[in-house]
């Protein structure tokens, strides 16, 4: 894959998540109208295999946009570092040619937080809502656990990106060594994609069904939002 097709994928990529987050932001916002009434276990059981169905196809999606990112990496990883297919926003926020795994985790809590505030009156009456602010003890403590072994991983990748950087001199040597150090970058990037693809799909096992939706809906505005205010500050100034 060239710099070229990768820049035109990415730009549908965004535009079907666009979709997806509306659909999913309409299913959910039924499902919270619908608490009001009584559901019978039929349409219950029919909301839950709606939920799973959307939650597969958003995580479908991610995963195709890190196929086709390996791709480019295994092709050309120094065009994935400057990342000419993102905003400047979005690269002033790149740790390793993407987002930070670890913000998952503060999307987690953030959300948990907005909405236990929001429905404070009806867990004080031991009403469970079932959204991210009714996170059960277990759940907090997995989800930190989860966070701490991805802070290693993380640090880890981010050591291994450094010493390739401290070493860059080697690329001026024989050309076998410059290839190495090339394979060398290519091996980090997937590294550190394929600990944002775990991790989400890590946070999304340990929720509940409704929360996971939730978690979804969050990081795709967080994304979507991003790449927007980024289109907007480089439309101007013709980046």
């Amino acid at each position: 894959m060239t710099p070229l097709a990768f820049s035109q994928f990415y730009e549908k990529w965004f535009d079907l998540l666009h979709h997806l987050v509306n659909q999913l932001s309409d299913f959910a916002s039924s499902i919270a109208n619908s608490k009001e009434e009584y559901i019978s276990p039929l349409v219950a059981a029919k909301q839950e295999e709606k939920l799973a169905q959307l939650i597969g196809k958003v995580m479908l999606h991610h995963e195709e946009y890190f196929r086709a990112k390996s791709l480019i990496t295994e092709n050309d990883p120094l065009s994935v570092v400057a990342s000419p297919w993102a905003t400047t926003l979005e690269r002033s926020l790149h740790w390793v040619t993407g987002w930070r795994p670890t913000t998952a985790f503060h999307l987690v809590y953030t959300e948990s937080s907005v909405l236990f505030e929001s429905h404070i009156g009806d867990i004080l009456r031991g009403v469970n809502t079932g959204d991210l602010g009714d996170l059960s003890p277990t759940q907090f403590r997995r989800v930190s656990e989860l966070q701490c072994d991805t802070v290693k991983e993380e640090n880890q990748i981010t050591d291994e990106l450094s010493d390739w950087q401290d070493t860059a001199s080697h690329l001026m040597g024989p050309r076998a060594e410059s290839k190495e150090r090339i394979e060398r970058l290519i091996c980090i990037i997937k590294k550190a994609d394929d600990l944002r693809l775990r991790t989400m799909r890590s946070v999304v096992r340990l929720l509940s069904p409704q929360q996971a939706i939730e978690f979804l809906i969050a990081s795709a505005e967080m994304l979507v939002g991003i790449r927007g205010w980024g289109s907007n500050h480089d439309c101007p100034r013709g980046r």
